[in-house]
């Protein structure tokens, strides 16, 4: 009984935060902030892996399906896009609840012999963001008393799920409801994603990023305590996978990481800027870095980091030759070259590192069997188009991949096409450079396939270093939030739809073609939302 009452108190700090933090935009912006980065977080990296564990791959689909369903929907009927907003709103309250049922029995499993308090520990605090985000996504849509009676019934639904028989609980189990669960769970992320409101007035000139990064950071650190719980606090097989295997990733990576820092700093003393008068100088920059060859050199082994190098100077070379130029060039570099590496350069590549950990966490789930190495290949296909990774992220990419058991070609392919395969980057090459790009990739891929061994790990470190490096790379990430606040932070990684904020008081028409400009370097914003 004590669990069930502080879940239901945790639900309570919804309203309570939302008072506080609604007397100015500064506060304002740091609820955006936490909300954005602790719900977020909390699907991605806890909800979604046990989602997989029960529904496969296909569950993938039906999340995608809930995240962007309703933006093509109010493209295509402008007309009715405040009906759209709401019913995914709903969706989104509606998917809350159903888990709200299941967070009641998780909290009777926590208090059987055997199992740890942990869990239940777990459960309460990863309602602390849902009450806000209830009571944030609700009040200024349809006032107090409709949010309230929703934080009301998901008390009365988590009493539910604790006091019912098992029959209830088996019935509502995720085997029977995950693709519902799976398509709500991205409505969710979709209202998370666009702010569900325009009624806090803008802020043009990012007065408010410090406050939103604040908010952010106390996000991230509410993730990271659930993500040391989950690690220690019950040993189902899906969270050996979510939570144990990324932050084994993390560990792993973060003193490298480090090091690629110190290079691309050495490197900008040296010359070889981003802005450099030679295409081709600019091109190797783009593709390699060269700062990216070491995490694949000393993770993968030398045989990949040679066949990173040969293939991407191919490439590079051919794009130099045929006078293609770069999509979403540097801009603002600043003038020291620490500065560069370790502020300009982490700005540019920590969203998309957090997004390689993240998706390979996803699509390298072992519930999701994507064995052919053709079908791996596909997926990053998939996934590469409507974005434009950077090199650090690619390698980030590969390396977690290759930790999750991918082929040979996917771990290949993730190193060389994701720096250059994304729309924005083919819209500016001819049809026969493409032709020529795509056999070059081909010719790579073939290559791989017959002679690439398999990987093996060049350097291993202490675990101290790691946690040394770990939190090294913490506090610079964390800095980047804090200078960008985590909307921009992340607008790179979200060209499609960064201008679209659900305020249906305002002509929705700028959202179609946000998609360059918004992907402009994130120390700039040329255009208002």
């Amino acid at each position: 009984m004590l669990y069930l009452a502080a879940s239901c108190i945790a639900l309570l700090f919804g309203p309570l935060f939302y008072r506080y933090f609604s007397s100015g935009s500064g506060l304002q912006k740091g609820l955006d902030g936490f909300i954005f980065v602790s719900l977020g977080g909390l699907v991605l990296i806890h909800i979604l892996p046990e989602l997989l564990e029960h529904g496969g791959f296909i569950t993938l689909l039906f999340v995608v399906l809930g995240l962007w369903g309703p933006t093509a929907s109010e493209r295509l009927f402008h007309r009715y896009s405040d009906i759209t907003h709401n019913v995914t709103l709903t969706l989104g309250i509606g998917g809350l609840l159903l888990h709200t049922i299941t967070d009641g029995g998780a909290m009777v499993l926590a208090q059987q012999e055997g199992n740890s308090s942990l869990l239940a520990l777990g459960v309460i605090m990863h309602r602390l963001p849902v009450g806000v985000a209830i009571w944030w996504l609700l009040k200024p849509q349809v006032g107090t008393r409709w949010a309230s009676a929703v934080l009301a019934a998901m008390m009365v639904l988590t009493g539910l799920g604790y006091f019912a028989g098992e029959q209830l609980l088996d019935s509502l189990s995720l085997d029977n409801t995950v693709y519902l669960q799976a398509f709500v769970t991205g409505s969710i992320l979709h209202v998370v994603l666009h702010q569900p409101h325009g009624q806090h007035e803008e802020d043009h000139q990012g007065r408010y990023q410090y406050q939103a990064g604040i908010g952010s950071l106390l996000g991230v650190a509410l993730l990271a305590v659930l993500l040391l719980m989950d690690t220690g606090g019950h040993d189902h097989a899906h969270h050996s996978h979510g939570s144990e295997q990324f932050m084994t990733w993390l560990l792993t990576i973060s003193p490298i990481l480090i090091a690629s820092y110190f290079i691309a700093s050495a490197r900008f003393k040296a010359g070889l800027t981003p802005q450099n008068h030679s295409l081709s100088s600019r091109w190797l920059q783009r593709l390699v870095g060269p700062e990216a060859l070491l995490i694949t050199l000393l993770l993968l082994g030398p045989w990949f980091a040679i066949y990173q190098a040969m293939s991407l100077l191919a490439i590079g070379a051919l794009l130099s030759l045929s006078k293609v130029e770069l999509t979403d060039p540097h801009e603002n570099l600043p003038q020291s070259a620490w500065r560069f590496g370790f502020a300009h350069l982490v700005d540019r590549s920590a969203p998309w590192i957090a997004l390689s950990l993240i998706l390979a966490n996803l699509i390298g789930h072992p519930s999701v069997h994507l064995e052919h190495p053709a079908l791996q290949v596909l997926i990053l296909l998939v996934v590469f188009l409507p974005m434009r990774f950077c090199n650090l992220g690619a390698a980030v990419l590969a390396l977690s991949l290759a930790y999750s058991g991918w082929s040979n070609v996917a771990v290949a392919f993730a190193l060389i096409a994701a720096p250059v395969l994304s729309l924005s980057q083919l819209k500016l090459m001819s049809w026969s450079m493409r032709l020529s790009l795509s056999a070059v990739l081909a010719v790579a891929l073939l290559f791989a396939h017959q002679y690439l061994v398999d990987w093996h790990q060049l350097l291993t470190l202490p675990n101290s270093v790691n946690i040394a490096g770990l939190v090294v790379v913490g506090l610079i990430f964390s800095a980047s939030l804090l200078r960008l606040g985590p909307r921009k932070f992340l607008s790179r990684l979200m060209i499609k739809f960064s201008g679209h904020n659900h305020d249906h008081n305002h002509d929705h028409a700028h959202g179609a073609d946000t998609s360059d400009k918004s992907a402009a370097a994130p120390t700039e914003h040329k255009h208002h939302h």
